[in-house]
């Protein structure tokens, strides 16, 4: 009160006094609505810094992820020899190089070799160097011997070892098995229609080369589309859809047989065992009562991830347990000569023999001879291969 009867009206937020109640009233809202926006200010500046924050977090994350996803990407590109480091001549002479610089080979030896590979590349052929011969036969005589407990064994049609050279150490057993599968062929006159064209072993470029060309003749794309539809050149890995479309190709009848998953105790694989015995033995070849059957069956192409090997032949012993028996492009020729000597005791059958205790990978596949194709069955193959080209063992 002032004192003359006027009354005094006092704000609540800052103290200015006025006489009009109406007056204070507005100037409070203004208070309060000035209050009000500096928190709705704060509240936005603190959005907009939380979701800049998780902005800057989700591109850093993003940048983590593409470098990752780089490096992986071209991790794999060197593991399967898509990397554009060279193929099998560029891998060939620098290790011929390596191996003059570490004093384990002659100058003039390089200079022979280098000449003795071009010469063979130049033609598309093979170097005899990493054949081996007669093994089919040696076992054959071995086994016809071997009276311990072999109950019975099947072996393939003669069957030559192509071993990993210096050219192809690391990635090539997809193309040797091939050329141990196709050394069989050759020697059988079923297929000398499908094979007129090929009447010496390939050189790996020479297979690549090949694949190439069922390739465009419409044979699975989606696995050409893997190697951007091009081998030549590379050290790319192949495995059983290329072996598979590359036969095909040739008019060669076969089949992809998938065992996807173990079907035995402790990871094996029994199935694959059963499957390939019955392959060998449907034929009642040799008699009844033959201990040693030597079939007119090709070799199996043997798939897992990472490698591949070649089946010649299969055993069973005295207790009915079953052992295959396996070239390994890994195995040395040195080793392979060993098989060629007659052994008493077996020990030189060592690292071909696998149980199947030995085989525990996750997933196995096969490739079967079983043939030849007319070009309507080949043409009808190579349309089916454009969707589906094996067949799972359930």
């Amino acid at each position: 009160d002032t004192g003359n009867g006027e009354q005094l009206y006092e704000c609540p937020m800052c103290s200015l006094t006025c006489t009009d109640i109406q007056i204070l009233e507005e100037h409070v809202d203004l208070h309060l609505e000035e209050h009000s926006f500096s928190e709705v200010g704060g509240n936005i500046r603190d959005l907009e810094l939380a979701q800049w924050l998780q902005t800057e977090e989700d591109q850093r994350q993003r940048s983590e992820e593409e470098k990752r996803e780089r490096e992986e990407f071209k991790k794999l590109q060197r593991q399967y020899g898509l990397d554009n480091s060279g193929g099998y001549k560029q891998q060939f002479l620098k290790n011929m190089e390596r191996e003059v610089n570490r004093g384990r080979m002659q100058p003039f030896e390089y200079h022979k070799r280098k000449a003795d590979m071009m010469e063979c590349l130049a033609f598309g052929i093979e170097d005899e160097k990493t054949k081996t011969s007669g093994v089919i036969e040696a076992l054959c005589k071995y086994y016809q011997n071997e009276n311990k407990d072999v109950r019975r064994v099947w072996l393939s049609t003669g069957v030559d070892h192509f071993h990993s050279s210096l050219g192809d150490r690391g990635w090539g057993c997809g193309y040797r098995n091939f050329q141990m599968i196709l050394s069989s062929l050759l020697q059988n006159s079923l297929y000398n229609d499908c094979l007129r064209d090929t009447t010496l072993i390939p050189s790996i470029p020479k297979i690549q080369s090949m694949i190439e060309d069922a390739w465009r003749e419409g044979f699975d794309p989606h696995g050409a589309s893997h190697f951007n539809n091009s081998l030549r050149g590379s050290k790319a890995w192949i495995g059983a859809c290329e072996i598979y479309s590359l036969l095909t190709n040739l008019r060669i009848k076969c089949q992809i047989i998938d065992f996807h998953k173990p079907t035995g105790p402790t990871g094996t694989h029994p199935r694959l065992f059963e499957w390939v015995l019955h392959y060998y033995s449907t034929d009642n070849e040799g008699g009844a009562n033959a201990k040693v059957v030597c079939t007119s069956k090709p070799p199996i192409y043997l798939q897992h991830q990472g490698h591949s090997r070649t089946v010649v032949g299969i055993e069973e012993k005295k207790n009915r347990a079953l052992c295959l028996l396996l070239f390994d492009p890994g195995c040395p020729s040195q080793e392979m000569q060993k098989l060629l000597k007659q052994n008493s005791d077996g020990t030189s059958l060592r690292p071909l023999r696998k149980f199947v205790g030995s085989l525990k990978e996750k997933q196995y596949q096969i490739v079967a001879v079983d043939g030849v194709l007319s070009l309507e069955e080949k043409a009808a193959r190579c349309q089916a291969s454009q969707v589906l080209t094996s067949e799972k063992i359930p």
